[in-house]
């Protein structure tokens, strides 16, 4: 963002079989949008111009090239491929996994070399998109992978902020993903992240337990006991606000995360079915940890009801708003922090 101009906003299409397309049109369908932030969807403007006319969408897009500026006010278009891609709604192909990809690359090289300031991803299939460029399970790998840093699953949402020490690993191979020093760095990554992103001068982290009632005193497991609780102990020492760990059934049931500014799960169902079951359709799915903003919306490519006009945009919405609210208060906690080093 130069000049206090609305920040260049990057936009990958995810799955063109999908509802990416869909709410990503939505979600631009009132102009009023375009104040707050200048788009570049990188897909094909004859396949957006398809599933505009499909949908009944009234807007306007702008097509540039590659090294030309985008036009704020406008919704910006870079062709990412040229030839005709024949649309099969909800089903899975090889070639839209190939599509998704090229959106997602070109959309990721943008940000990388600056030329966005911040990026918004449409939802991708992760067994279409695999190929040799990507071997991810989703993508915070590979953006962990393109981009300097140490990334964090964070989903968020005005009801609750979550975390996930381990993601997108099978059940069975969690236990060995579990690790003292995986549990610093992503409490590390969270209290930076909740300071530095999200204006939360001194956050309270609560951490959910590796086994059901905290192992109950080792009858159903000893790893809290070995591994989490020492961990926690030891972080707590140099003044992080921390605490747990929590039986994640009562801890939602009573809704103590109302308590806390976020949430660490150990693996992903445990913190997403909450997570989704209080705030699906309006959450936000973002890499904290990473030295670029990117979100996402809370939910996948949307097979099921692809084509059929009733995709609701909320999340992608939220996904460019708050993408928009973490990059204004990194970019102010950074101008603050080069003021105090002066």
């Amino acid at each position: 963002m130069k000049d206090n101009l609305p920040p260049i906003t990057g936009i990958s299409c995810g799955d063109p079989n999908g509802i990416g397309i869909e709410i990503i049109l939505k979600s631009l369908q009132d102009i009023r949008i375009l104040d707050f932030f200048t788009p570049i969807i990188f897909s094909n403007d004859q396949l957006l111009l398809s599933q505009k006319k499909k949908f009944n969408i009234d807007l306007e897009l702008h097509k540039i090239k590659n090294d030309q500026n985008p036009i704020p006010g406008k919704i910006n278009v870079i062709n990412v491929w040229e030839d005709t891609f024949e649309l099969e709604f909800g089903k899975s192909s090889k070639k839209s996994g190939q599509l998704s990809y090229k959106s997602l690359e070109a959309t990721t090289s943008f940000l990388k070399s600056n030329k966005i300031d911040l990026m918004v991803t449409a939802p991708i299939n992760k067994e279409n998109i695999q190929n040799e460029k990507f071997n991810f399970p989703g993508h915070t790998d590979y953006l962990s992978d393109k981009l300097d840093g140490d990334s964090l699953m964070f989903m968020i949402s005005d009801e609750l902020k979550l975390g996930l020490l381990t993601d997108h690993v099978p059940v069975n191979e969690i236990i060995s993903n579990v690790n003292p020093d995986k549990i610093k760095k992503k409490i590390s990554i969270m209290e930076k992240s909740l300071k530095m992103d999200f204006g939360i001068i001194k956050p309270k982290i609560a951490v959910l337990s590796i086994n059901p009632h905290v192992g109950d005193g080792g009858v159903i497991g000893e790893e809290d006991q070995t591994i989490l609780i020492p961990s926690l102990l030891e972080i707590s020492k140099s003044g992080t606000l921390i605490a747990g760990p929590f039986s994640s059934d009562s801890f939602f049931g009573a809704r103590l995360y109302k308590n806390y500014d976020a949430v660490l799960a150990i693996y992903h169902d445990q913190g997403l079915i909450p997570f989704k079951t209080l705030s699906f359709g309006e959450g936000v799915n973002y890499t904290a940890g990473l030295n670029k903003v990117r979100t996402s919306p809370d939910h996948g490519t949307g097979y099921d009801i692809a084509g059929k006009n009733i995709a609701d945009p909320s999340s992608f919405k939220n996904a460019i708003f708050s993408a928009i609210e973490i990059y204004k208060k990194r970019n102010y906690y950074n101008s603050l922090n080069q003021d105090h080093k002066k």
